[in-house]
């Protein structure tokens, strides 16, 4: 199967015409395309490539679990050849067939190609943020959290190829992903999109996914257009709910929250979503300075910038920084939006074609936008062929998908506590589960899975494992009692539960949280619930063995019940095949190597992250979390020895190469990600306890060694010093990596 897909793969690529390239001279010849078109075109047509609407717009029939989708002809007319809207995004409601998509897909392109003056196709876009999430059936990857706990470059590039794969696949071409929002704030109900707390870890990986669903050319057949989001500052709300105000000052958005985009940029990123919210008073749509002055004049981005969803009207509506519909139009269009988001309407076409003819936004602004638009879209490659390849269905879903999905699942989940070597479990031990993650698939998967919420349950393939399917499957039905116990905010059968779990050897607690997607995740407290709770102190109260498995999307708060658990396994939704892995896990078949990308905190009122400041743990404070971020157990034991660095005292351009040895010491292969932290002791700008500077998972068999080689570079020792440019001062660092440490000096 994997022999033929490769050659049907080889096939397209022989015979699929491209026009950019990934050189200079494709993008010269684009730029002279796009000169030529721009000439041609009128107002009306300038302002209709700034018009993005979504499918809803365009529709007769919502589409629900119980309906299908369709197009309503007149209006997708009215909207192409009217408005000549340059693109159109989403799903109305649930996933599509990839048959329907090109249903679809074709009926657009029919439009844009053979009922507007300049036949410039249509751009769609698509949240597939862990795989093709809205057509059924494809490959759903553990989400970005999930990933990130991996810590395995190689595995989040996989998942870009794949995601690509199945989108283009699908007819779409372009994907508004990664996250490269670094989660600082653990209540945000956005975080499991990210990878992470750390500025290191979320730059390398959003770096290794743009290689792998872009590559040097995104015209191929298996690749797309990515587009970063959120860009910037949004995922640090002060209060942890979703698209409230951020306060964070231009020293801390260059040190931590825009280096990932400027990573994700350098990795050949062309488009990007603009943040919803607000940093210190100035909504993401109106900051100039972030989207003129830093990402244009200072980064010389020459992609185009798309608004997040009806935020342009939002600032009038919500924001109240624009006293009318037309000054928010305008406001945000100066500031440097390019494409507008609408998406219900074609107000933005008019307000904006009003304001263009009354001379309230130059003509020159239109021109940046919409160049910048058909740039994007020829090195899409649409304007050779807008239609769905078709021959790539054969490599949809396929099974070697499916394989690689298995291996992130399985590298994902985290073993944070195991006492007493309780796991992994012997497969003739009668298991009680009970708990409300463990016969879901919906819990597994998170948002942006099949609907936006991703709860509902009765649309996921019944093909796939839950938790409980998976324990089954693995040792037998015969083997496990299962009673919910309750549902996640509400107590079911906890008595009942706890009088069956007494008659098993040892009890499977699924606990967390229920599926969710931005503001609908807000929560006020991160402790579990309550029902949640009082199933632990029930299940522990038998006296059985108790292994707490959390399927969740951030850490929940459980130290009320942490110290009378025996083992606890971590998992930030890992995605389709999440039920099998765990079972892989809990038994044996797959040792866990996944480590914590963030903190996971202790108390509700103490969020101190890894990289905190030294004040935030002298003097009274203290930095004392649940566990620390990069914790993870393995069912074998490495030790480290022998860190050597290349050089005791290095010059300012010179880099440091750091080394050190790692042995299997155990009975059993295992994976683990070696990470390496530098701490800057002593600086003009108070530096952090330390930083991530490096990872690398490897691989070994009982009794084997790998010596392992980092090199740091001027960038990894620098800093944003007080006048805001990155700097390095002199002094001494020190390179920790497990628990060995380093000193070295800085000329």
């Amino acid at each position: 199967m994997k022999n033929i897909l490769s050659i049907l793969l080889l096939l397209l690529f022989v015979s699929y015409p491209t026009v950019t390239g990934s050189g200079k001279n494709g993008k010269d010849e684009i730029d002279k395309k796009v000169r030529k078109l721009l000439s041609k075109m009128t107002i009306e047509e300038k302002v209709g490539q700034m018009t993005q609407v979504t499918l809803q717009a365009v529709s007769k029939i919502k589409g629900t679990k119980d309906q299908h989708h369709e197009l309503d002809l007149e209006k997708l007319e009215k909207a192409i050849v009217k408005y000549k809207v340059g693109s159109i995004l989403n799903v109305y409601d649930v996933s599509h067939e990839i048959e329907y998509w090109h249903e679809v897909i074709s009926k657009i392109q029919d439009l844009a190609t053979n009922k507007t003056r300049l036949k410039i196709p249509v751009l769609y876009g698509i949240d597939a943020i862990h795989g093709a999430t809205y057509t059924k059936g494809s490959t759903l990857f553990p989400q970005a959290l999930a990933m990130a706990s991996t810590f395995n470059r190689k595995l989040v590039k996989v998942s870009g190829e794949i995601t690509s794969r199945e989108i283009k696949a699908s007819g779409i071409p372009w994907n508004f992903y990664p996250v490269l929002d670094i989660g600082r704030h653990p209540a945000w109900p956005r975080l499991w999109e990210t990878f992470g707390e750390d500025v290191y870890l979320v730059s390398e990986l959003g770096k290794a996914y743009i290689e792998g669903a872009q590559g040097s050319d995104f015209s191929m057949p298996d690749k797309a257009a990515i587009c970063l989001k959120h860009f910037a500052g949004y995922s640090l709300p002060h209060t942890g709910k979703d698209r409230t105000p951020a306060l964070i000052g231009e020293r801390m958005m260059r040190e931590y929250f825009l280096k990932p985009f400027k990573t994700g940029i350098d990795a050949g990123a062309e488009t990007i979503m603009i943040n919803s919210s607000e940093v210190d008073g100035i909504p993401g749509h109106a900051n100039y300075h972030l989207l003129t002055e830093i990402l244009r004049n200072e980064w010389n981005f020459k992609g185009f910038t798309v608004s997040d969803w009806e935020d342009i009207k939002r600032l009038y509506t919500r924001d109240n920084v624009a006293d009318s519909p037309e000054e928010a139009v305008r406001m945000a269009v100066m500031a440097g939006v390019d494409m507008s988001m609408v998406p219900y309407d074609f107000s933005f076409y008019e307000i904006l074609l009003k304001l263009v003819k009354e001379g309230k936004v130059p003509l020159r602004r239109i021109d940046e936008a919409v160049g910048r638009i058909l740039r994007v879209k020829f090195m899409t490659g649409l304007f050779d062929n807008p239609y769905p390849l078709k021959n790539l269905v054969t490599s949809f879903a396929a099974d070697e998908h499916t394989i690689k999905n298995l291996d992130a699942a399985r590298e994902s989940i985290i073993l944070v506590k195991n006492e007493n070597n309780l796991l992994p479990l012997s497969k003739n031990l009668k298991v009680f589960v009970t708990g409300p993650t463990a016969d879901k698939l919906m819990v597994l998967n998170g948002g942006w899975t099949i609907t936006w919420q991703g709860n509902e349950e009765s649309l996921y393939p019944e093909e796939k494992l839950t938790i409980l399917e998976a324990v089954e499957s693995k040792i037998g039905k015969s083997n496990v009692t299962f009673l919910p116990g309750t549902d996640f905010s509400k107590a079911i059968n906890i008595q009942d539960a706890a009088d069956a779990a007494r008659k098993c050897d040892v009890i499977l607690l699924c606990l967390g949280e229920a599926p969710y997607c931005e503001t609908p995740g807000n929560v006020n407290d991160l402790t579990l619930d309550k029902a949640q709770i009082e199933l632990a102190d029930e299940m522990i109260n038998t006296g059985k063995p108790v292994i707490l498995l959390l399927i969740e999307g951030r850490p929940r708060i459980i130290n009320s019940i942490e110290s009378r658990i025996n083992s606890i396994l971590i998992s930030f939704l890992p995605g389709m095949e999440g039920g099998k892995a765990i079972a892989d896990i809990l038994f044996g078949d797959a040792n866990p190597s996944g480590k914590l990308p963030v903190t996971y905190p202790k108390y509700i009122n103490d969020f101190t992250l890894y990289d905190h400041k030294h004040i935030e743990a002298k003097e009274g404070n203290s930095y004392n979390p649940q566990w620390e971020f990069g914790h993870g157990l393995s069912y074998t034991t490495f030790q480290y020895s022998n860190l050597t660095l290349s050089k005791d005292i290095i010059n300012r351009n010179e880099n440091l190469s750091v080394s050190i040895n790692v042995h299997n010491t155990g009975n059993v292969k295992g994976s683990e990600a070696v990470l390496l932290y530098l701490s800057d002791l002593y600086r003009v700008v108070s530096p952090p306890v330390k930083q991530l500077k490096g990872f690398e998972k490897i691989e070994l068999e009982p009794g084997q060694s790998k010596t392992i080689e980092f090199i740091l570079t001027p960038e990894h020792l620098s800093f944003i010093g007080i006048d805001y440019k990155s700097k390095i001062e002199p002094g001494k660092f020190i390179v920790s990596i497990g628990n060995l440490k380093k000193e070295f000096t800085l000329k």
